[in-house]
């Protein structure tokens, strides 16, 4: 399996609606996000090609409320904290945001997540 298979099986298992990068207009609220926004590096000195690597996850919940938002948002920081396929640990608490033009509540919190490569 890979990082971002073992992601979207983790996060489904929250909310059945789950999409790399952008989710569809007519996505049915509530609904997650994520997108790699870069991460550490491995670059050895002789070469090798590392086991493992490491992302910067960034987890975006869409919801009807402020209260489904956060709620939908800690559950996903448990989930992401206790995975066992890979180890992830938030960067930050998560960040509150309204849609205005699409009067959507969201969340939005970046985890440092190492997996096998």
């Amino acid at each position: 399996m890979s990082l971002e298979t073992d992601l979207y099986a983790l996060l489904s298992a929250i909310c059945p609606r789950v999409f790399p990068d952008v989710a569809p207009g007519d996505t049915a609220r509530p609904y997650i996000t994520w997108q790699q926004v870069g991460g550490t590096l491995i670059s050895p000195l002789g070469n090798e090609i590392p086991d493992k690597r490491n992302a910067n996850i960034q987890i975006n919940v869409w919801a009807a409320t402020r209260i489904e938002a956060v709620e939908l948002a800690l559950q996903i920081e448990a989930a992401m904290i206790q995975a066992t396929v890979f180890q992830a640990r938030p960067n930050m608490a998560h960040i509150a945001s309204y849609e205005e033009d699409l009067n959507l509540y969201g969340t939005v919190q970046d985890f440092s997540v190492w997996a096998l490569r």
